[in-house]
């Protein structure tokens, strides 16, 4: 029996979510839609016109929300990151804590420096744009990997963020090494439409010969691919990936079980927040996968999950919505 269902590895970020209008971006010259890298400058002019009144703060990183999902599902989970000696950096260690996620992270001894902050700004269709400093986690590299965790889990979680520095492109690719060398399944998640678009050749060699599941929507799919549409970009899918996810938003999701195709439907939902939501399917499905569930029961997991995200403020359920979406599930 391993230790834990789900190892992740990614960037440790603290999210401070709030909604602004789409005249916030022209005004500001923010980019709609995507993750933008932003230095520790831009960042704090964005906060000087933002109402941090209503903002929600959370510990976040795209994997961080992915692993706090399988834990709130009642699954084992370790995140190892990297956050510094400051009043974020402390916030970030206790809600991880209290989300039920062990990790790499000693309070005690924690590196001077800045810990990474997310702006994720959400407009009224319900689109997230993010401008992120990284702050510390830039340094995440092969140090920070924690082999005994890795070794202990059914699978590790690659975070696509990582691709954008050379210390954490080889910490993914040594992670990968150590999870494949120890018989541990490999889960990618591309992360972004971003990073694809401008760091595929560093996918491409993280990615090596393929990984066991790789999750991507729609438009990460088809950048990745070259191809202009579902069909194609999924059959080339399959020459990297033994297994994938696509997400396709309201339409529901597609997944890829080693043979076949698997139409997953959407649920009815009223989307006023679409932050986390890849997330949430990821952590939900991953949960499924590695606790019993079929490939088509966890993607109907996922899809109740990620529904259920969308239509609320921020990316985390409350522990109680978990606990009646699994009942849903298996009534």
């Amino acid at each position: 029996m391993k230790k834990y269902d789900v190892t992740g590895i990614g960037n440790a970020l603290v999210d401070i979510e709030f909604k602004v209008k789409d005249q916030f971006f022209i005004d500001n010259q923010v980019e709609k839609g995507l993750m933008t890298l932003v230095d520790e400058d831009r960042q704090n002019a964005l906060m000087n016109v933002i109402d941090t009144a209503e903002a929600k703060k959370q510990c976040g990183g795209s994997a961080a929300n992915t692993v706090i999902a399988v834990s709130q599902f009642g699954g084992k989970s370790y995140y190892s990151c990297k956050v510094a000696n400051d009043e974020l950096g402390k916030f970030f260690v206790a809600d991880m804590k209290e989300s039920g996620v062990e990790n790499n992270l000693n309070p005690e001894k924690l590196e001077e420096g800045i810990t990474g902050k997310c702006l994720v700004m959400v407009t009224e269709d319900a689109e997230r744009t993010m401008n992120t400093f990284l702050g510390i986690t830039q340094t995440y590299s092969v140090a920070d990997v924690n082999e005994a965790a890795i070794k202990d889990s059914k699978y590790l979680y690659i975070e696509g963020y990582l691709v954008t520095s050379e210390n954490g492109k080889a910490a993914m690719r040594y992670a990968k090494k150590l999870a494949e060398d120890n018989g541990v399944k490999v889960a990618m998640t591309f992360s972004d439409p971003a990073m694809v678009k401008y760091f595929k050749e560093a996918f491409d060699d993280v990615i090596g010969h393929s990984v066991d599941m790789l999750f991507a929507n729609e438009e990460e799919a088809m950048l990745y691919t070259g191809k202009d549409n579902l069909k194609e970009a999924r059959e080339e899918l399959k020459k990297v990936a033994k297994h994938f996810v696509i997400t396709q938003g309201k339409n529901g999701a597609m997944i890829y079980d080693g043979d076949t195709f698997i139409d997953i439907e959407p649920y009815s939902t009223t989307a006023i927040d679409s932050n986390g939501a890849g997330d949430m399917f990821a952590g939900a499905f991953m949960y499924g996968i590695t606790n019993g569930h079929s490939y088509a029961s966890s993607g109907k997991l996922a899809s109740m999950a990620s529904s259920k995200i969308v239509s609320q403020f921020g990316p985390r359920l409350q522990w109680h919505e978990a606990k009646d979406i699994l009942a849903r599930l298996n009534p």
